[in-house]
């Protein structure tokens, strides 16, 4: 449990609005309504407002709600919602996610994205009346699983060099 805690550099904006972008065209490849494909958008906007609260907001994860609504043509305001929730719900419990190992950290993710695909179904069941079903809940398990690729992903431009002064006290 000995593991270094390294001191990150700061994140630009332009990779965290590269991340996104990355994560909406992974959203709009054509294997989005398969089972099991997770939501590489709630993924990302999870992450973003875990490591970095006061850049990723809820206007971010609305916007981006806005976005995917229009790409998956639903209720507009349906995605919108969910990440929203999401985000709010994320930020609310940045501060102690990130002192966990990676594998904690994603059992902590693991229902905020659970509670997202919840509110997408609610909102589709009062407004059509029809059950998405229980495999439409998948997607959360394997953005679980996704969570210490995501992680490693996004951390790696932050990231210092090894031993990269010996004369440097930090």
């Amino acid at each position: 449990m000995n593991r270094p805690h390294y001191i990150l550099l700061p994140v630009s904006p332009l990779f965290i609005a590269f991340s996104l972008t990355c994560a909406f065209m992974l959203n709009l490849l054509p294997w989005g309504h398969w089972v099991g494909t997770p939501d590489f958008v709630a993924l990302v906007l999870v992450f973003w407002g875990i490591h970095q609260p006061r850049k990723v907001g809820i206007g971010v994860a609305f916007s981006m709600g806005l976005l995917m609504d229009v790409h998956d043509a639903t209720l507009l305001g349906e995605n919108a919602l969910a990440y929203t929730l999401l985000s709010y719900l994320a930020i609310m419990m940045h501060r102690f996610v990130k002192w966990f190992p990676i594998a904690t950290q994603a059992m902590y993710v693991f229902p905020l994205l659970l509670f997202a695909q919840a509110v997408q179904a609610l909102v589709l069941v009062i407004v059509s009346g029809r059950f998405p079903g229980w495999l439409h809940f998948v997607e959360s398990a394997v953005a679980m699983a996704l969570w210490p690729v995501i992680t490693w992903l996004l951390l790696a431009p932050q990231r210092r060099a090894v031993d990269k002064d010996h004369t440097r006290p930090i």
